[in-house]
């Protein structure tokens, strides 16, 4: 009988924050079956190696942001705004992801790497779909990179002042309309 869908969210989410609290050398498969209260034949089941366990978590970050694409495409306030405003780090399961992700990527795992120039692109296309000349959406999307650079590397989930981020959304409005 195979194991319920459930452990394989269970074992990205004990890598994630192994990844995130420990790093990448902590993250063995062993720790991530104990972790995650699943027996190594299970994790193994799911991951074969610690190359299928990254797959797996490039897989469900480029998914995640594909869906968070989604959400920026049909944002009532507009993509850029929408960008700006969530480049503040929460801590949902998209940003401990990204993060997670980045370090593996710092570590020079080409898969990781990949992943994170996957989901930066499909931001970058909402962008230039929306404003149409790429130097203003490398702009906007290197200003939302900040925010999000911030308030991660401070270890908050809300370092970042709402009044400074309607201060850049005044600014994306003035890049966009070129004034």
């Amino acid at each position: 009988m195979p194991p319920p869908p459930a452990a394989r969210a269970k074992l990205l989410d004990a890598f994630v924050t192994i990844l995130l609290e420990h790093g990448e050398r902590a993250a063995t498969l062993d720790a991530v079956a104990a972790a995650a209260g699943v027996s190594k034949g299970g994790l193994l089941y799911h991951f074969p190696s610690k190359d299928a366990l990254v797959e797996g978590l490039a897989d469900h970050v480029e998914g995640l942001a594909a869906a968070d694409a989604d959400l920026m495409r049909d944002a009532p306030e507009r993509p850029a705004a929408y960008y700006i405003r969530t480049s503040v780090y929460a801590g949902t399961p998209l940003d401990r992801a990204i993060i997670a992700t980045t370090r593996l990527s710092q570590n020079a795992i080409p898969r990781a790497r990949l992943a994170l120039q996957r989901i930066h692109r499909g931001w970058m296309d909402v962008l230039v779909d929306e404003i149409s000349d790429p130097a203003v959406a490398r702009a906007i999307m290197l200003m939302g990179d900040g925010l999000y650079y911030n308030a991660a590397m401070s270890g908050e989930t809300s370092d970042t002042p709402p009044e400074d981020v309607d201060e850049l959304l005044d600014v994306v409005g003035r890049l966009i309309e070129g004034r």
